[in-house]
């Protein structure tokens, strides 16, 4: 029987014990105004800022943050909090390099020529309530559900152009 649950060429059967306890824990973007995306992914999203790490020397800040409704497992000691931010699954860590502003730095977002990292993705729970509030929060729209051939799915962009993928789970199965 297979570990995993579709065929693929290249996938390895046989995993490593070594990677027993492995946990996908983050996927970094650079942000030129950690203001404006935190307020974003903050005040848009839902998100929640788990923990702030700034870095003097290097001048740079880590900001990650999470989904979730219950927070009551997360602790308020720093190195105990520390610890739960890096070993949770699926969190969005905001870099910035504190001579990056708005005015002077842009973003490659992976979309357009040389094409690379594509985006990130959330699921919602009404895919039309959710397109209604962002355009009422004037957020930029990359397609929305209407657009293309693909109905069940829409994005949108956080403020360094970086786009945002939003479905329902329970409308993908048909894919």
């Amino acid at each position: 029987m297979s570990r995993h649950f579709e065929r693929a060429e290249g996938l390895c059967e046989q995993r490593d014990p070594a990677t027993f306890g492995y946990v996908f824990n983050q996927t970094m973007l650079r942000v030129a105004d950690p203001i404006r995306s935190l307020d974003f992914y903050t005040r848009i999203m839902g998100m929640t800022l788990l923990k702030r790490l700034d870095f003097e020397a290097m001048k740079f800040s880590l900001y990650f943050l999470t989904t979730g409704d219950d927070f009551s497992d997360i602790s308020n000691d720093a190195r105990e909090r520390t610890a739960q931010t890096f070993g949770r699954p699926a969190m969005l860590e905001l870099t910035h390099n504190w001579g990056d502003t708005a005015e002077n730095t842009q973003y490659h977002n992976g979309n357009s020529e040389p094409r690379g990292f594509g985006h990130i993705g959330f699921h919602v729970p009404d895919l039309e309530a959710a397109c209604e509030r962002f355009e009422a929060l004037e957020v930029t729209f990359q397609k929305r559900p209407t657009d293309g051939s693909m109905k069940e799915i829409a994005f949108i962009k956080d403020p360094d152009g970086y786009w945002i993928e939003l479905f329902n789970a329970n409308k993908l199965g048909g894919l």
